[in-house]
Parts: C-alpha cells; structure tokens; sequence
C-alpha cells in the first residue's frame, strides 16, 4: 500500500519527480478535461444512471414570481426560504439533477464562527434549518453529523483571533471554548501539539451530506407550493428597457418554453457569469480546481471533530473511520473554459499541486505519514477577489439576484440573509403583477 509519507517524500525530493506509486495508483497524467470517474465518499449522489430522462421532469408554468436558476446547495437553500417566507409562485430551474456541478462532491464542513457578526449568524441559522427545521418538516434525514470542530492555532496571534471570535460566539449563544494543548490532546489523542499555542473548539459543528440535505431542501419548498423542475437548462434571459429607462427582468428562457419572471436568482455556480451575460450583468467570479483525498480507515480517529489549521490552509474532515484532507493552495488550477456538459464529472488531480497540503496534514496527525488513500476528489469551485460571496441585486438589471461565490462555503452558508436583506427589493415588481 502507498502511504501520504512516502508520496510526500518523493514529491518534495526534486523539482519535478516522477508520480509516486500512490500519485500511480489513484490519478492519471493530469488533464484538465473532465473525467466520469466518480470516486466521491458518499453513498450516494442525486445522479441518476440509468436511463435518465432528458427532458424536463416537470411542465414549465407560463409565469412566476420568482425563478431561481441553479439546483446546487444555494439554489435549493433559496427556494426553500422563499417558499418558508409565503412566495408560493417559485420555480427552481437545473440543467442536469440537483447537486450537479459542485455540491455533489463537496466536502460539507460546516464551521459556524467567522470573524463577521453577519456570518455568525447566518451560520447558526444555517445549522439549525440542517439540524432540525428540515427533518421535522420533512420526516427525511439530511445526513447532518455533528462531531465537533476544532481550529488549530500554531502562533500567538492566531489563538488571540480565536479568543476574538470565541467572544463574538457568545454573543450569538454559540457554545466554544479555547483549549490548551493538553487539553486538546486529551480531545484529539491522534494530534500532533508540539507547536501548538492552543485551539478553539466548537462542539456544535459539523458536516452535512450533498443529496440528504438538498433532498431534503427542495422536499419542504415542494410542499409550500415551490416548484422544483430538472433536465431544464436556461439558454436566454429576457430584459427590456421601461419608459423610465430601467432594465428589467421579463422572462427566463429554455428549450422547453418561456417562463415570464419580474425576478431571477442567478444560483449557477461556476457558470453563474454566462448567465450574466445572458442578462447584460458581469458576475465577477472565476472557476478553480479544488480537490481533497480520503484516506484508508484510521484507528482511533472515530468521533473526532473536523480539524481546520488556517496557517498551514488544510482542514481534516472525519469521513466515518477515516479522513478527507484538503486545503487551499497558492497556485491553485483555474478552469479557463467552463463546459456545460459538465455534470457530475471530477477532474484528475494534479499531485505536484494538491502535495503542498501533505506536509501540513501529517505534522497535524502524524499517523497520515503510514496511512493510504482510497480516493481523490476533484472538481469545480468559484472564487471571487475578496472571498465574499456575491448576493443581491445586480447594479445593471433590476430583478436580476445573485446567490453565487461562495469560495468552496457554499454549503455551509444558508441564503437566509440574501432573502432577507433584498426580500423587500424582490417584492416591489411582485406588487405590479
């Protein structure tokens, strides 16, 4: 069996080595065409396999308050909450199946403290529509597993951040306390504290499954009158001027018919900026590999919490009885031109890129040095140039949203504060109608 060490060692050990037998085992010479293979370590996806229809699996209406284009995490968080918030006449337009594109392989950490009151807050609320809301609405588990998360603070003036945010926590009723390397020890006896300064943990944390919680979503949406309808992909938005000379949304449409629409929610990921432009709005994000392996099972790291060390930029999720290790590189790969053919495909990962992470991950929990992997993951993320996502009206077309640039957050953040800060913006041309 390869191990993460000895493919660390034979990275680092020239400028350009030969793929180690485990770089041999699981990936083939890079390309950034996408391949089928589909080595996810869920259960199971929303793909369907056999004998898929390709037409949409529910009539178009003629019209809508609302369409929400996108069937990822943040297209069906959106629904959901405009159908919880009393608009019945929703649609949600997927091209291919819920969670293609990016949701379906995502790793589902969800961290519910960040340095930002309004995200806290989001997160929390997050949580608890995971945790709870939907499987008391529903009677379906979302696959919500609440194990606990733990940021690694190596230097002084990471643990004061911590401490920051532990303050900041209280205030929203967050539960989190900062622990010594003793103690996180005793937490986490697999980890590594030698240049350790301390942690912060978070007990309510936690990872969500793609297709539970997107299931589970658009389920509640469906039974508040939303109407959710796959197979059906967007060729055109329609935009007219009014006599005040405003651009405005008029209709969505498909190659199954025209849905007339005062608003849209551009929920499309990586290709939310060719819907942009469909509509005349420039959506400032751009496409980006982004990948983690899970490892073969662990002995002891069962009920471990999730591990975020931002210094070294990995984060260790707990995939059952074993991890799946990832971070954010430097040089990351971007993905020039956007197919959209692509589904539920993953790229092949580069190991000359995805090993900077390695080094990190067994200083962390040097068991990984003798520990195998058993797949690779890696697909399409977006990014913006501030790491904020993009929500809200676009400045260029009145009724044209955005509900898009997460950076790899998109399932940990809820569209509760999108629906809430524009809800008032998104009504004024429902009066009209």
């Amino acid at each position: 069996m390869a191990f993460l060490g000895s493919a660390f060692r034979r990275v680092v050990s020239a400028v350009r080595p030969p793929l180690s037998p485990l770089c041999r085992t699981y990936a083939r010479s890079y390309s950034s065409e996408p391949t089928k293979e589909k080595s996810v370590p869920y259960e199971k996806t929303l793909k369907q396999d056999d004998g898929a229809s390709t037409g949409p699996t529910k009539p178009l209406p003629r019209s809508a308050d609302v369409v929400v284009i996108g069937g990822g995490s943040l297209g069906c968080q959106t629904i959901y909450h405009l159908a919880k918030m009393g608009l019945t006449n929703v649609v949600l337009l997927e091209r291919d199946r819920l969670t293609a594109g990016t949701t379906w392989h995502t790793a589902g950490l969800l961290w519910q403290l960040r340095p930002s009151d309004v995200e806290v807050e989001l997160l929390a609320h997050t949580r608890n529509v995971i945790s709870k809301d939907l499987e008391e609405e529903t009677g379906l588990h979302t696959g919500w597993i609440q194990n606990g998360g733990l940021f690694i603070a190596s230097n002084k003036q990471r643990l004061d951040e911590y401490k920051r945010l532990m303050s900041l926590g209280k205030v929203y009723g967050i539960e989190s306390h900062v622990l010594s390397p003793a103690e996180t020890k005793d937490l986490y006896p697999l980890m590594n504290i030698d240049d350790l300064y301390g942690t912060l943990y978070v007990p309510k944390d936690g990872t969500m499954d793609p297709a539970g919680t997107c299931t589970t979503l658009t389920r509640a949406a469906s039974a508040r009158g939303a109407v959710v309808i796959e197979n059906c992909p967007v060729t055109g938005i329609k935009v007219q001027t009014d006599d005040l000379g405003v651009k405005r949304v008029k209709a969505v449409k498909t190659p199954h018919g025209t849905i007339e629409t005062p608003c849209v929610v551009n929920c499309a990921g990586v290709w939310a900026p060719k819907l942009g432009e469909m509509a005349g709005v420039k959506v400032p994000l751009i496409a980006m590999h982004h990948a983690y392996v899970v490892t073969q099972r662990i002995e002891g790291i069962q009920n471990m919490p999730n591990v975020r060390d931002h210094d070294a930029s990995v984060y260790l999720r707990l995939q059952g009885d074993a991890l799946s290790v990832g971070g954010y590189e430097h040089n990351p790969i971007f993905w020039e031109e956007v197919s959209d053919k692509f589904a539920f495909s993953l790229f092949d990962l580069d190991w000359d890129v995805f090993m900077q992470h390695i080094e990190g991950a067994i200083n962390r929990v040097p068991v990984l040095e003798q520990i195998g992997i058993k797949s690779t993951v890696c697909g399409p993320e977006s990014f913006t140039a501030d790491h904020k996502p993009l929500m809200g009206e676009a400045p260029e077309v009145r009724g044209f949203f955005l509900g898009c640039g997460f950076n790899s957050a998109g399932k940990s953040y809820d569209c509760l504060l999108f629906t809430l800060r524009y809800f008032m913006l998104l009504r004024l041309p429902l009066r009209k109608l």
